[in-house]
């Protein structure tokens, strides 16, 4: 296996990088924002405390994150919230971790949009080369197959994935199991095994990429 970088742009060319790396940073950045502006809402005035509430992803996301995502496509970000100081003490813990994904969600829908009206309005591109229309209509495509796979990813209920905390919200056995260290740990442990030992990647594109066509298509169909 190659450099990432190297074979998306032998297989799809520069834009299709550039419009991968621009919705990755873009969509983890505004995410993490998402858990601020809930945690803010909630009382919580930590990520503006701490500076957080900033669309620099190089606040969000760090060296690490953004090395990593250089080298092998992987990325994340984090925001630092604290929930003993949340308005709601029952749902306040949900409502913080949900916006994020909740986030990732309006983004698809808002390039699924955007995908239906290019396909319906601008007219496609019949010469021998690749145009700004062909990198236009895949720049929405990328943008919400790429959002579709984050929220659905991090809605699995294992830690450090927003996912737990809902689910610890919503159950209070399931809090308790995950209050023990040593299981967020194997938790945690799980979710790489995921990452990197079964195609969970691979099954999330599909149907992302099912639910963009079929979305966009539909839109298409109706609009006059």
């Amino acid at each position: 296996m190659g450099w990432w970088v190297a074979e998306v742009y032998h297989n799809r060319g520069i834009a299709v990088v550039l419009s991968w790396a621009f919705w990755v940073i873009f969509s983890i950045t505004l995410h993490e924002l998402s858990h601020g502006w809930a945690a803010l809402w909630q009382g919580d005035t930590t990520p503006r405390d701490l500076h957080r509430m900033t669309m620099n992803p190089w606040v969000h996301m760090g060296p690490w994150s953004l090395l990593m995502f250089a080298l092998v496509g992987i990325a994340w970000g984090v925001m630092p919230v604290n929930p003993s100081r949340f308005r709601n003490r029952r749902w306040g813990d949900l409502y913080v971790a949900a916006a994020g994904p909740a986030m990732n969600i309006a983004l698809a829908l808002l390039c699924i949009i955007g995908l239906g009206l290019w396909l319906r309005y601008v007219p496609p591109n019949t010469g021998p080369q690749t145009n700004w229309v062909d990198h236009a209509r895949e720049f929405f495509y990328i943008g919400a197959l790429l959002n579709i796979v984050l929220a659905t990813f991090n809605m699995l209920p294992m830690p450090p994935l927003d996912g737990s905390t809902v689910a610890k919200s919503l159950s209070p056995a399931y809090a308790r199991f995950m209050a023990d260290p040593q299981k967020q740990m194997i938790g945690f442990f799980f979710v790489l095994a995921l990452l990197f030992l079964t195609p969970l990647f691979d099954w999330l594109f599909e149907g992302a990429a099912y639910l963009t066509i079929t979305a966009a298509g539909n839109l298409v169909r109706v609009l006059p």
